[in-house]
C-alpha cells in the first residue's frame, strides 16, 4: 500500500477557517472583552469579519472530507483510536487550563459559573449530552464533530464502499429532513399543528442523531472526497449540489439570528455576504478536489494545519487574559493583532508540547489498527489505497 501525498492545501484551508473564527471573535463578537461593540471599533472590516462566524462551517466541510478518508479501510478499533488520540490531548489541556485560570486568578472574561463537577463533565467532551454548559464557548462545535464520528463509526462497522457512501448520505439527508420538518416552528407555522409531547421528543432525537444544521457541510465534504478519490461522478456531484441549498439556508438563519438580536448597525452582516461566503467555501473545497491548489506545497502549511485545533480551543481564553488590561492604553487594532500573534504562538506551543506528544502517547497505549486497508468483507468494489496518516482529520 502506497502513501498518498499530504494535502497541504487542506492544511491551508484549515488555518483559514481557524483564523476566520478568531477574527470574528476578536473583531466582531467579544463585546464583553472590549466593553464596547467591537464592530464599531473595527467598523472598516466589520462586514467581512462578521462572516468569520462561518469558519466553523468550513471546518465541518473539511471534516466530512478527511474523516471519510480516515475511516475508509479501518476497523472500528483503529478508527476509534485515531479519533480519540486526535481530539483529546489538546482538549484536556485546554479544559484544565481554563479551570486553573478561573480557580486561581481574578480574570473575569468568559468566566463560567461552574462547579468542579462541571469541569469534569467537560473533560469527557460529552457535557452537552449531560446538559452541562461548555467551559469555553467554542466547545459547542465539538459536540457536532463527536456525533459525526459516531455516525462514521457505525458506517465503519457496516463496511464503507462507494455505493454505501451514497446510501449513507441519502439516508442521512432524509433523517435530517425529518428532523427539520418535525420542529415546532414548521408544524405550527405551516400546518397549524401543535405537536404532541411524543412528537417533540421524536424531533429531539432526530435532531440529536441527524444534525440538520451541520449535515449539509459534512455530506458536502464526504462528496468532495469521493470526487477526489474516484473522479467525476453524477451522484457525487448530485450530493454536493443537494447539500448547497440547505447549507446556505442554515448559514443565513445562523447569521440572521445575530443580526436580528443585535441589529444591523451592531452586526453588519448581509445576506448576500453570507451567500458569497458559503459559495466560496464550496469553491475552495472543489478546488482541492479538482487539484487546482496542488501548487500549495510549502511545508509550513503542515504546521499551520496542525496548530489550528489548539488555536480554535485556546483563542477565546487568551483574549480574556490579554485584551482587558491593555484595551485602555493600547491602540485597539494593534492590540487585536498582538492578541492574534500571541494566540498563534501559544497554539504552536500547545501543539508541540501537548498535542503532538499526547497523540503519540495515546496511540502507543491503545491497541493499534493492524488491518488498515484490508477489506472486512469480500466485495467486488475496490477499496481506495490510503495510508492511515494520509491526512489529519479536521476538528475545529
Amino acid at each position: 500500500m502506497t502513501d498518498q501525498p499530504r494535502l497541504r492545501e487542506l492544511d491551508a484551508l484549515r488555518f483559514l477557517a481557524a483564523f476566520a473564527v478568531m477574527a470574528f471573535h476578536y473583531l466582531s463578537a467579544f463585546k464583553s472583552i472590549w466593553v464596547t461593540e467591537p464592530n464599531h471599533i473595527f467598523a472598516p472590516v466589520a462586514p467581512v469579519t462578521t462572516l468569520g462566524i462561518l469558519g466553523v462551517e468550513l471546518f465541518f466541510l473539511i471534516s466530512g472530507f478527511v474523516i471519510l478518508m480516515s475511516a475508509w479501510g479501518r476497523t472500528l478499533g483503529g478508527f476509534a483510536v485515531s479519533r480519540f488520540a486526535r481530539l483529546y490531548p489538546a482538549y484536556w489541556f485546554t479544559v484544565l487550563a481554563i479551570w486553573a485560570l478561573y480557580s486561581f486568578t481574578d480574570v473575569q472574561g468568559f468566566r463560567p459559573k461552574f462547579e468542579l463537577s462541571d469541569y469534569l463533565w467537560n473533560l469527557t467532551m460529552f457535557q452537552s449530552a449531560a446538559k452541562v454548559g461548555h467551559a469555553s464557548g467554542v466547545f459547542w462545535s465539538l459536540w457536532a464533530e463527536l456525533r459525526f464520528y459516531i455516525l462514521m463509526a457505525i458506517f465503519v462497522i457496516i463496511g464503507i464502499t462507494l455505493k454505501r457512501c451514497y446510501a449513507f448520505m441519502g439516508l442521512w439527508s432524509l433523517g435530517a429532513l425529518a428532523a427539520e420538518f418535525t420542529t415546532k416552528t414548521w408544524l405550527v407555522d405551516l400546518f397549524g399543528i401543535t405537536p404532541e409531547r411524543w412528537l417533540v421528543k421524536t424531533n429531539e432525537w432526530l435532531t440529536l442523531i441527524f444534525m440538520p444544521r451541520q449535515m449539509p457541510y459534512f455530506i458536502a465534504g464526504m462528496s468532495f472526497f469521493l470526487l477526489w478519490r474516484y473522479g467525476h461522478s453524477f451522484l457525487s456531484w448530485f450530493f454536493v449540489a443537494l447539500s448547497f441549498y440547505p447549507a446556505v439556508w442554515v448559514a443565513l438563519e445562523r447569521v440572521g439570528s445575530r443580526v436580528k438580536s443585535k441589529g444591523y448597525e451592531d452586526f453588519p452582516a448581509s445576506d448576500i455576504g453570507v451567500v458569497i461566503a458559503i459559495t466560496l467555501i464550496y469553491l475552495l473545497i472543489a478546488a482541492v478536489t479538482l487539484g487546482w491548489l496542488k501548487w500549495m506545497t510549502w511545508k509550513g502549511l503542515t504546521i499551520l494545519g496542525a496548530l489550528t485545533y489548539p488555536l480554535y480551543l485556546v483563542h477565546q481564553t487568551l483574549a480574556a487574559i490579554v485584551i482587558p488590561p491593555l484595551k485602555d492604553s493600547m491602540n485597539p487594532w494593534l492590540l487585536a493583532a498582538l492578541t492574534m500573534v500571541i494566540a498563534i504562538a501559544v497554539s504552536y506551543l500547545v501543539y508541540a508540547l501537548i498535542d503532538k506528544p499526547g497523540q503519540r502517547l495515546l496511540r502507543k497505549l491503545m491497541p493499534r489498527d493492524k488491518t488498515r486497508g484490508r477489506r472486512r468483507k469480500p466485495s467486488s468494489e475496490p477499496i481506495p489505497e490510503m495510508s492511515p496518516r494520509t491526512h489529519q482529520a479536521s476538528v475545529p
